[in-house]
């Protein structure tokens, strides 16, 4: 076989996938809306399971449940049988998968979940089946023939299942108003998490922050910059709203221009409308600001461009977000 061969061979596995995919988008109807709703109205968690690749496609879907707003967790249903059925209860959705719809593993599970009254909806391959049968909502996967050269592996029916969890999560996601800082939440160790920390997870407040009024001596603001350490002070009017940012770069600046520290008040020597930061943004564009202004630190102003702490690019860059 050689190599046109190969390629040959791997796009008509691909195309047939994405064909598989086009007719699970055929089927999309008032059941996946009913399923949405009754794992929207659950008021405890959302189970999956199965067997097989049907269970590995259902961990992965319980784990993108789980990490964008739903409450979910993979159940092995041989293990289920064997003690871990305590774990689901009448106020929880279990989400059955299955091919054929007829994994003995599977429908083992079905007098326990009908006599605690346990809603079930079932992702299968056959309307007809048992599961489907006996599920409160059936989404079916509408695969004619899978990607395999024996129509047999799982491949298309396996890639149209997790999209199908996909698909109910990412709606899910979006009809509770799960956000970026909800995400960044439920990944503070991982990379994803990292780059999605915000600035006031990183900021200097309170005693730490070096502010002064626009009326300060100079001489005054220089003491504030020295001892708060962080080569810069916002500048503030009387009712405490930013004006300005002076910065080492500013003195010298200043210095230059014949200025006089023993004369000079911090509006005198002030960079005036600063560029600043919000609390809620994420760090990541305030780093970003801060390169393309070629500048180190950003003040932090509330609503009302008050200022309620610093941020230095040297926080950003320990927090290992890039």
């Amino acid at each position: 076989m050689n190599a046109d061969e190969v390629i040959k061979k791997a796009l008509r596995v691909i195309e047939e996938e994405i064909e598989g995919l086009k007719k699970l988008a055929e089927t999309l109807d008032r059941d996946f809306v009913r399923a949405v709703e009754l794992i929207l109205s659950c008021e405890g968690k959302v189970v999956v399971t199965g067997i097989g690749k049907s269970g590995h496609i259902g961990r992965k879907i319980a784990s993108t449940l789980a990490s964008t707003g739903t409450p979910a967790h993979f159940v092995h249903p041989s293990e289920a049988l064997h003690g871990d059925l305590g774990v689901i209860s009448h106020k929880d959705v279990v989400i059955a998968i299955s091919n054929s719809g007829e994994s003995q593993e599977v429908l083992n599970l079905l007098p326990y979940l009908k006599m605690h009254g346990v809603p079930i909806i079932s992702i299968t391959n056959n309307s007809a089946s048992s599961l489907a049968k006996y599920s409160d909502v059936h989404l079916c996967l509408n695969v004619h023939r899978e990607a395999c050269p024996l129509d047999l592996a799982p491949t298309t029916s396996s890639t149209a299942t997790l999209v199908l969890g996909d698909a109910l999560a990412m709606v899910l996601m979006e009809m509770r108003g799960f956000t970026k800082e909800d995400f960044a939440v439920r990944h503070p160790a991982g990379s994803l998490g990292r780059k999605l920390r915000l600035v006031k997870d990183l900021y200097h407040t309170g005693a730490e922050l070096p502010v002064v009024g626009e009326d300060t001596p100079m001489n005054e603001a220089i003491i504030v910059m020295t001892t708060k350490g962080f080569g810069a002070t916002a500048v503030v009017d009387n009712e405490g709203k930013l004006t300005g940012i002076i910065t080492d770069g500013d003195l010298r600046r200043f210095v230059n221009r014949g200025g006089n520290f023993d004369t000079s008040t911090a509006k005198d020597v002030m960079t005036r409308n600063p560029k600043v930061a919000k609390p809620d943004e994420l760090a990541l564009q305030a780093l970003r600001r801060m390169e393309d202004y070629k500048i180190m630190v950003l003040i932090v102003v509330d609503k009302e461009n008050k200022p309620v702490g610093i941020i230095h690019m040297h926080d950003i860059l320990r927090s290992e977000i890039v």
